[in-house]
């Protein structure tokens, strides 16, 4: 959410911010509603001064024996002056909260400004994309074929976009995500979680899935629940409405989990395989840090997803993207994109966003400075590391063999117990 007093202060400059992401966005509503609130609280502080003194008033005429009926009547009636304006402002309240609710973040200015994905600047690449001397073939075609995931009963169990992984292909799956977890935690300094992914409202608000998606979100019927669309919401809540100490900055946390999503909008887009499913594993990567390392840490993160793909030798690359790409609550964002040859491209496999302080603005995350003993909003971050059923198809597309068989990547070996898939 953004602050309030910077809109205030800035709101040319915030407009003009906001207008990179789209035309059409702007904070004068919020403007128009907090000056009418601003105007409604003065008039209820003149009026409660006014009371104030007109109670002390009574207490002198009483002490003087003097009638006070008509001086009553007037603090009465005043009392529901102040009433009705209390009542106003918590209506402008709840008017302003929801405007600011589903405005996005303003983008960092070193964002590249665009409409669209096609405005997306690519920052790096790492090994080329695979190209082999026979055909090479479709994950999904190769999943039926070796009896991997069975796309069929996946869909006969819920609907179209669930999958069932069998064999070789869930022991895949599992050694992926143990790879993952070992590493971030290990080489890259996370600690591991194991967070529900039933959630209340209030922590999917507080990392901006509500109000503004509620329509991509699997909700509990008759309970105040939600399926996680992503780890990040409840590993980031993990300290909602809590004061951090400077020095336990920063926290790095991962975790495993399912994520549901449902996918609202999509229909026609990647139904084949697994690319998108409304349900899938990933591996999310959060951080807390303060305002100052934010951006460093940002690189950081970032890095840290990168070296899953090059361990793996996956051709991918970092593109960095454009205002109009970017997500709602981001400022800054890296997607990274792994080389897909049955799409003859790269597909995102990780999303790697700055938030700065929207996220702890709406989640309440604070740590005490040390230089002013003040409590100041966190900075948040997080990213993919990686999504799992992307990095498995990635897996069976990029180490097809002439002969049919599937190499497993040497870092995978390990956890699979075996090199190849026959």
């Amino acid at each position: 959410m953004l602050d309030i007093r910077l809109i205030r202060e800035n709101p040319e400059k915030v407009n003009e911010l906001l207008k990179r992401r789209n035309p059409e966005l702007s904070v004068d509503a919020v403007i128009e509603i907090d000056s009418q609130r601003r105007k409604v609280q003065t008039q209820a502080d003149e009026l409660r001064a006014k009371r104030k003194n007109l109670s002390q008033q009574i207490g002198q005429m009483k002490a003087k024996g003097e009638n006070t009926d008509s001086i009553q009547a007037e603090v009465r009636e005043m009392g529901d002056e102040i009433k009705a304006c209390e009542e106003k402002e918590q209506q402008l309240d709840a008017e302003q909260k929801k405007l600011l609710l589903n405005i996005p973040n303003i983008p960092d200015e070193t964002t590249p400004i665009g409409s669209s994905d096609a405005d997306n600047v690519e920052v790096k690449r790492f090994l080329e994309p695979t190209r082999k001397s026979f055909p090479l073939k479709p994950h999904w075609d190769i999943c039926v074929e070796k009896d991997l995931v069975d796309f069929e009963r996946g869909v006969k169990l819920s609907q179209s976009r669930f999958s069932l992984y069998k064999g070789k292909g869930a022991q895949l799956e599992r050694a992926i995500i143990n790879f993952f977890l070992d590493l971030h935690t290990s080489k890259h300094g996370y600690t591991e979680f194991i967070p529900p992914v039933l959630v209340n409202s209030g922590a999917m608000t507080g990392t901006g899935q509500l109000p503004k998606f509620a329509n991509d979100m699997y909700k509990c019927e008759n309970e105040d629940l939600y399926l996680i669309p992503t780890a990040e919401v409840p590993i980031t809540n993990i300290y909602q409405g809590e004061i951090l100490n400077e020095e336990d900055l920063p926290k790095y946390m991962t975790a495993y989990t399912a994520c549901f999503r449902r996918e609202a909008g999509s229909a026609g887009k990647d139904t084949r395989g697994l690319i998108r499913q409304h349900q899938f594993n990933k591996v999310e990567l959060v951080k807390l840090c303060t305002p100052e390392t934010s951006k460093e840490e940002h690189e950081k993160l970032t890095r840290d997803a990168e070296e899953v793909l090059e361990l793996l030798e996956l051709p991918y690359r970092r593109v960095a993207l454009s205002t109009g790409d970017i997500g709602f609550s981001a400022n800054k964002c890296y997607d990274l994109e792994v080389w897909l040859p049955s799409y003859d491209s790269f597909k995102e496999i990780s999303s790697c966003s700055n938030f700065g302080d929207f996220q702890a603005r709406r989640a309440n995350i604070r740590y005490r400075s040390k230089a002013t003993g003040k409590p100041t909003l966190v900075h948040t971050l997080n990213g993919s590391g990686l999504a799992v059923g992307r990095t498995f198809a990635a897996i069976l597309e990029n180490f097809q063999n002439e002969d049919g068989s599937i190499s497993i990547p040497k870092v995978l070996q390990k956890y699979t117990g075996w090199d190849r898939i026959e």
